[in-house]
């Protein structure tokens, strides 16, 4: 029996399955990974991305926050690959019962799925720091210089920068959905994220699976493991 036979077994056989992922879910439909060799932070700019993502700088240098956000984190007609695709089909079979994500891309949502618990956010949402304002992906991708509500306030990003904690409604549903789960299936990520990748700490089912590029540091843990694109496994099931 081969890898991808492997895994449609354990699927098969599965009736509550949570699947967490990182930005390698995402690769396949145009968008950048942060750590690969060609990943935005390998790219040269006059700060570190780690810098320029972070509450701080955000504050300090928002208009570099900006050219960088803008030209790095927003990208334009991303759609769902066959990872997303199939990840929504099995909550729709009843198999899958939530994805925990790192990205913030939405494409799990734009694919179909329901359950899903944005560790990090969205670029998606975005909102006035001083009324609330709720502002949408568009507009944050026409507006120029650093945007401002009309009330005049600082429009910032539902994104969880880098100083930032994460949301407690979010991290909490995600440890539930982890804690009931009889298979937990890590794609596309590295797992070097924290507190992110400590979340599946709170595991006690009876399959592990790991599909990723490269290794993660819980390899040896894992009932499968397969060194493959996510979206190239996930067609095959």
């Amino acid at each position: 029996m081969n890898e991808i036979e492997k895994l449609s077994e354990i699927v098969q056989k599965s009736d509550n399955i949570v699947f967490f992922g990182g930005a390698g879910v995402s690769t396949e439909s145009g968008i950048p990974d942060f750590r690969s060799v060609d990943g935005l932070y390998n790219q040269k700019w006059d700060y570190p991305p780690e810098t320029i993502l972070s509450h701080s700088f955000f504050m300090e240098h928002t208009d570099e926050f900006y050219r960088f956000y803008r030209e790095k984190m927003l990208i334009e007609g991303a759609e769902p690959n066959a990872a997303h695709i199939r990840l929504a089909e099995l909550e729709k079979e009843g198999k899958l019962k939530a994805v925990v994500t790192q990205n913030i891309d939405g494409l799990h949502q734009a694919a179909g799925s329901q359950k899903v618990f944005e560790l990090h956010g969205s670029t998606l949402r975005n909102y006035c720091m001083k009324c609330r304002k709720f502002y949408g992906f568009d507009h944050m991708l026409h507006s120029e210089g650093v945007p401002h509500c009309e009330c005049g306030g600082l429009i910032k990003p539902d994104v969880v920068l880098y100083e930032e904690g994460l949301d407690d409604a979010t991290v909490t549903g995600a440890v539930r959905a982890i804690a009931e789960a009889d298979t937990l299936i890590i794609g596309g990520t590295s797992l070097n994220v924290y507190p992110a990748a400590g979340l599946i700490r709170y595991f006690r089912g009876s399959s592990l699976v790991i599909i990723n590029m490269s290794p993660t540091n819980v390899d040896s843990q894992a009932d499968l493991l397969i060194c493959d694109k996510i979206g190239k496994v996930f067609s095959q099931i």
